[in-house]
């Protein structure tokens, strides 16, 4: 039971993490060696998984749920703003919004782990 409470514990740096790698691929075939900076991002949230800090935990969770709630707000006023979306933007739009709604519920999770006694 500890070795699955320890996994979903990490679930949220890994969803981090594996975004930090996309975004990071993404841009590194269009524009090389300026996408290396993009990998520091994932720093943070590997050293939650190696070494737990409840501060940094706390940090990172309240840092990323704000980063989360105006993306709420951006894509919200997107899709308020196109009322005459085409097909294939819709599908855009969709994903866009699945990961706008998952960033908040990860950040929102790691909140959640800071806010317990034992980490």
């Amino acid at each position: 039971m500890h070795i699955i409470n320890r996994i979903t514990k990490s679930i949220p740096y890994l969803y981090f993490i594996a975004i930090s790698a996309y975004w990071f691929t993404t841009i590194n075939r269009t524009e090389g060696l300026t996408a290396y900076p993009i990998l520091l991002f994932g720093i943070p949230f590997l050293w939650q998984i190696i070494k737990p800090n409840k501060k940094l935990n706390f940090a990172l969770g309240i840092t990323f749920v704000c980063l989360s709630s105006y993306l709420i707000i951006a894509y919200l006023s997107k899709i308020i703003d196109f009322s005459h979306l085409a097909f294939n933007s819709n599908s855009v739009m969709l994903t866009a919004g699945l990961f706008v709604v998952t960033n908040f519920i990860m950040a929102m999770w790691i909140i959640k782990n800071s806010l317990r006694s034992r980490f």
